[in-house]
């Protein structure tokens, strides 16, 4: 159900089918960076460390999605050109990286699977957090904004709402009143972004007083657009586009591959070769593990800006 009013949302409390069952669709189904102005990046320091307390947020007013997921490619072609597209699999819909890829893989042969492995799709989540403390920027305190992570962060909600253990309660993060607020720690570790030191509070609080909970919820952003079939590229498009990136062609090379998604998930923990002079330096990038994807994906893109 979707949320109209603060009253909807207090007689809520404490029933979290909505927010499960937003879970489990996810868990059951295959869900480009949206570069919006109102999006809160945490600051980091020259050694690579930040810090910064946020607070998730409910679904925006007329939504009823506590997050949204996006599925992405970035690589660069043979071509030098650049691919960094929304993928449809966000959309449980065919997409042609997805579907080369697929082909690529069911070869067997190696050296297409390291190609493959070059092209995978990669996850980003979006939910409107309130910044409850940022000390390299105070001006940001108090105020609604999106926050764009990767799975880390997500598998930390995830944790609180399905605990592993039985004697462990279930709770609503993104809850006004009973949620909790998130400790944001970013470390630099072996030239990589880590995330494992982010807690959740223990104890639950108010984000804030009541007469000022209206007034973040109505500042919130909505997720439902983010997820817009309208904000996609079609597939014809997005092939034309994977073709000049491959070949410097828009003509099409015949494909058999019918699968989307579900078989890329599996196949990337090897080194990926790039046809270009960032060859290492991208293929640590991939290959780490030690990143999330958001942060891959912004760094493909500056790469694309800088050529």
């Amino acid at each position: 159900m979707s949320f109209n009013s603060i009253e909807d949302l207090r007689k809520s409390r404490g029933n979290m089918d909505t927010l499960m069952s937003q879970v489990e669709k996810m868990s059951a189904t295959n869900t480009q960076s949206k570069d919006d102005g109102n999006e809160w990046k945490p600051t980091v320091d020259q050694a690579g460390n930040g810090y910064a307390v946020i607070r998730f947020l409910p679904p925006a007013k007329g939504e009823e999605i506590y997050w949204a997921r996006l599925w992405t490619h970035g690589f660069q072609g043979p071509t030098g050109k650049w691919y960094i597209e929304n993928s449809l699999t966000t959309l449980q819909q065919q997409d042609p990286v997805s579907e080369l890829n697929s082909e690529l893989w069911n070869s067997g042969v190696e050296s297409n699977k390291d190609v493959a492995r070059k092209q995978k799709r990669r996850q980003s989540f979006y939910s409107n957090i309130v910044v409850v403390k940022d000390p390299s920027n105070p001006a940001n305190e108090g105020n609604v904004y999106l926050y764009r992570y990767g799975k880390k962060i997500f598998d930390k909600i995830q944790d609180l709402l399905k605990p592993e253990f039985e004697d462990e309660t279930p709770v609503n993060p993104f809850d006004f009143w009973e949620g909790r607020n998130f400790k944001l720690k970013i470390r630099q570790v072996e030239g990589f972004r880590n995330y494992d030191k982010s807690e959740f509070e223990q104890n639950a609080s108010p984000v804030a007083a009541d007469d000022a909970i209206e007034a973040l919820w109505a500042n919130q952003n909505s997720l439902q657009e983010i997820v817009d079939p309208a904000n996609f590229k079609s597939y014809d498009e997005l092939k034309t586009k994977l073709n000049m990136v491959l070949h410097g062609a828009s003509r099409v090379p015949p494909t058999i591959a019918s699968q989307t998604g579900d078989i890329e998930d599996d196949i990337f923990a090897q080194k990926t070769v790039m046809p270009t002079a960032e060859t290492s330096v991208v293929s640590n990038v991939l290959d780490s593990g030690k990143t999330d994807d958001d942060d891959a994906m912004s760094y493909f893109a500056k790469l694309a800006d800088d050529s």
